[in-house]
């Protein structure tokens, strides 16, 4: 328990600790004057987590999967559209048969300069390689950087809708370019128009003249502030003013107009504007109100002008006596007269728990009086006996126990019989009032969603065919598409390059808002009356169904051919490369197998031959033996460690050829060369003394225990190693989580609690996170990208493996507080530059997929010894030694 005092407890402790590890440190002897503060951090570089994987077999596409698109630049919106588009096939059919105008040359110069036509050339390899390509997925770079190069403000995430737009636009513009060169004289047919554009009927009044006007349509923008489903944002999107003055013939000189669909595209997209300007803030804030949507939309409702009028009617005059019905049950529900309320059966039973209570005393404050303090006289009396008497009419409730329940003071039999069939009778009566109240609301409720179910609303069937989702804030977040696989009857999600198996319910838990920062921005229904949108194309001479490279047309095909090729080409020279890598270690071991072992000797201590390769037995054996028998063995440890110091730092100091470089014989040579921190050579050399190799006799060991003792004093953080701790030991916990995963799973006894080793890799990548977070808030160019690089190797490919299971709720509040952490930034003035990198590297760090990235393996822990390790060495340095060295040291 770390509460109350034992805070206190444990704060002295700490302190104590602290005081006793500094201790340790300055009673070594070495001054600050002695050593060079290090002033450079060192930094450490690692492969980037969102590179592609250097084997090519990682990259290699799965049968029958999806390919992915690559993020290229701050672009995952454009994978999102992308793919919803692709996997509509009438419109990849379009894209991959379109054939470029043949009077390219004669074309209006502006029609050149708007990029259509090199686009859609683009467009088409990029459709060509998701459809035959052996590799998981591809580059959209050309595609994406003609695209942008159209936007100044091309690194803007909010400018996705715009970006969205300009893509059909420009294939409506190549369509239509090659329509007109197919159609000459007659009036030109534009496919993209006719699969993606509708008309509805505006039909209103203007200062009380009526008016109808017909226009056309692509995507539907819809608010989603206020509205609790997809049909209430449709209904207030097609009424527009005082619409009633519409049907009444004493306002018309008031203005409003409806919208009514009179056609209805094959592809109807509707875009959800879940951005809106902050006037307090100055900036753009996201609304992450939860919206619903069917799976099914019927579109019947906003083109039946005449039935749709007369539903609506009855649906309004419903609504007012269901608000009626509601201010009534609320009376029921909140009674009082106060500004405290309650349930007016609850009020019931409480004046009936009051009725029923018979206390033994007559006044309250005679009942506090009979406890007297101890010592008192009447502490001796046995304290009074009081009972409550409990005479219920329901069950439901259950009066509480204590001391000072409050009761009547006087109330005869009668009076008690007459009270309680009355407050029995009127509480029946209220329950009964408030079930027969709700149970009309119910109704209501029910009659209202029901109002369009008949068969003759139900003619215009839409199904979900995508659902484009947007996770983060508004000026920033990561974007992936839902696209229902109707061959497969089962939703896909494509995340980047990761194109995954989902379900409905991940898709309303990542679409529907309120959960996550995440939200659906787009959506894109389809006819389902009309097939062909998402029909396999057949032969027409066998009549199967086209697949792979057969659905190309040969300029395309031959294109992914050579691209299939080079891939494959790249797959061989990397097995060939390991091939070579595996036989040079077989060589290498071989070779090292047959090496002559030296004989291994008793250690003992070797003569002083002036090289800084041991310590404490090159410390003069009288001086060592005066001290110890004057001073005890502390005293002697100081005298050595400072004699060792110095020691070694006239041979830092020294020039030496580099065949005897003595940063070689010795770490705190190369540590003084390098000016290492101070506490890193203090431990180096307490770490040197404590060795037991050293224990030559009883004087040496007793010098060993007393560094042994000083080195257990000192912690991690007094020598600036708990950084470097902490995401070392994340590594090492990730591993231990899985690894002990895995053993479970075998039996309950197999490993560790689950839980424990959860809880320890959470904190550790909470601290590393603040740790990366504390650096970028410096704005220091070096410490930002370090805390970047930090984020992205560590912190962003460790958040995966907390998603993967859901029903750990501590992981998904550890994930949220992260990712609120850089979200707050978004609104605080930052340089450009430290702009445009936050920018671009939260869509990583909101990426919710749960695929699991690659990690760096943790360093392997070998079985070997000090003994072992010291032989080794010398092998090492004999070799190095005895081997001839050129005069100039080359």
């Amino acid at each position: 328990d770390l509460t109350g005092d034992d805070k206190d407890d444990l704060q002295r402790a700490i302190a104590l600790s602290l005081e006793e590890s500094n201790r340790a440190f300055r009673e070594t002897g070495i001054t600050d004057e002695d050593i060079a503060e290090n002033k450079a951090s060192l930094k450490r570089t690692h492969t980037e987590v969102w590179s592609d994987s250097p084997n090519p077999h990682d990259r290699k596409r799965q049968e029958n999967c999806p390919v992915g698109l690559k993020n290229v630049g701050n672009t995952c919106w454009f994978s999102a559209v992308i793919q919803s588009l692709f996997n509509l096939l009438e419109f990849q059919r379009l894209v991959l048969h379109y054939s470029p105008p043949a009077r390219m040359q004669d074309l209006p110069r502006n029609q050149k300069e708007h990029r259509n036509l090199p686009f859609m050339q683009e467009l088409r390899c990029l459709f060509s390689l998701l459809v035959g390509s052996k590799r998981k997925y591809v580059d959209p770079s050309r595609a994406v950087e003609i695209l942008k190069d159209a936007f100044k403000s091309s690194e803007s995430q909010q400018d996705v809708s715009e970006f969205t737009h300009k893509l059909l636009d420009w294939l409506e513009d190549a369509f239509q370019i090659k329509a007109e060169e197919d159609r000459e004289g007659e009036k030109p047919k534009n496919p993209m128009v006719d699969l993606f554009y509708g008309r509805f009927l505006a039909v209103g009044v203007l200062e009380g003249k009526k008016f109808e006007n017909t226009e056309m349509f692509g995507q539907y923008p819809l608010q989603v502030n206020g509205f609790k489903d997809l049909h209430e944002c449709l209904e207030a999107a097609m009424i527009e003013g005082e619409i009633e003055s519409l049907h009444s013939a004493e306002n018309s000189a008031k203005s409003g107009q409806e919208h009514w669909f009179t056609e209805l595209p094959p592809v109807l997209t509707f875009e959800l504007s879940r951005f809106e300007f902050n006037q307090t803030l100055g900036r753009p804030e996201k609304i992450h109100n939860k919206l619903e949507f069917p799976s099914m939309l019927y579109m019947d409702r906003l083109v039946n002008r005449d039935i749709t009028r007369i539903k609506r009617e009855e649906i309004r005059r419903l609504k007012e006596h269901l608000t009626v019905l509601q201010q009534r049950l609320e009376r029921y529900l909140s009674y009082g007269s106060g500004p405290k309320r309650f349930p007016l059966a609850d009020v019931l039973q409480y004046a009936m728990e009051f009725a029923s209570s018979k206390p033994v005393c007559t006044s309250p404050v005679e009942d506090i009086d009979t406890t007297a303090p101890p010592g008192a006289t009447t502490a001796l009396l046995p304290p009074p006996q009081r009972v409550s008497i409990h005479k219920p009419f329901t069950q439901s409730r259950v009066p509480p126990d204590l001391p000072m329940h409050p009761a009547p003071r006087h109330i005869t039999e009668e009076e008690l019989r007459v009270l309680e069939g009355c407050l029995h009778r009127w509480r029946s009566e209220v329950e009964n009032d408030t079930r027969d109240l709700q149970a009309s609301i119910s109704r209501i409720h029910r009659t209202i969603e029901l109002m369009y179910s008949d068969k003759s609303m139900m003619q215009a069937p839409y199904r979900l065919h995508a659902v484009l989702v947007h996770e983060g804030q508004a000026n920033a977040g990561h974007y992936w598409a839902y696209i229902f696989d109707p061959h497969q009857q089962r939703w896909m999600k494509y995340n980047d390059i990761s194109v995954t198996k989902s379900s409905w319910e991940e898709l309303v838990r990542d679409s529907f808002g309120g959960y996550r920062n995440a939200s659906a921005y787009c959506l894109m229904y389809i006819d389902d009356k009309k097939p062909f949108l998402i029909e396999e194309e057949f032969d027409k001479e066998t009549g199967q169904m086209l697949s792979g490279l057969d659905k190309l047309p040969p300029d395309l095909k031959e294109y992914v051919e050579a691209d299939n090729k080079l891939f494959e080409r790249e797959m061989e020279e990397w097995d060939a490369l390991q091939a070579r890598k595996l036989q040079q270690e077989k060589l290498a071991l071989a070779a090292a197998s047959v090496a002559p072992q030296p004989m291994s000797t008793e250690p003992c201590p070797p003569d002083n031959t002036g090289e800084p390769f041991t310590c404490l037995n090159l410390w003069p054996y009288h001086l060592k033996q005066l001290v110890y028998d004057k001073c005890g063995p502390e005293a002697a440890f100081f005298k050595a460690m400072k004699v060792e110091y110095t020691r070694l730092l006239r041979f830092a100091q020294e020039d030496t050829p580099p065949e005897r470089d003595y940063r070689l014989l010795h770490i705190i040579v190369y540590f003084i060369h390098n000016q290492a921190p101070k506490k890193i050579v203090e431990r180096t050399l307490l770490m040197q003394f404590a060795d037991r190799n050293l224990g030559f006799d009883e004087r040496c060991k007793s010098i060993m225990k007393v560094a042994r003792a000083k080195l257990e004093l000192i912690k991690p953080d007094e020598v600036n190693m708990e950084e470097y701790e902490v995401s070392e030991s994340l590594m090492y916990l990730i591993y231990a989580y899985q690894y002990n995963k895995e053993l479970l799973a075998k039996g309950p006894y197999r490993g560790h609690d689950e839980e424990l080793i959860a809880h320890y890799r959470r904190e550790c990548l909470l601290k590393v996170n603040e740790h990366a977070a504390a650096l970028f808030e410096t704005g220091e160019e070096s410490k930002v990208n370090a805390g970047l690089s930090i984020m992205n190797e560590l912190v962003v490919a460790c958040i995966p493996l907390l998603l993967v299971d859901e029903m750990e709720e501590k992981d998904m509040v550890a994930v949220e507080d992260m990712r609120n952490r850089w979200c707050s930034y978004l609104g605080q003035e930052m340089e450009p530059n430290l702009q445009e990198k936050l920018t671009d590297f939260l869509p990583k760090l909101l990426d919710c997929s749960t695929e699991i990235k690659s990690f760096h393996d943790p360093p392997k822990l070998p079985s070997y010894s000090t003994l072992e390790l010291c032989e080794r060495y010398g092998r090492v340095m004999t070799s190095l030694t005895l081997s001839r060295t050129p005069a100039d040291g080359r």
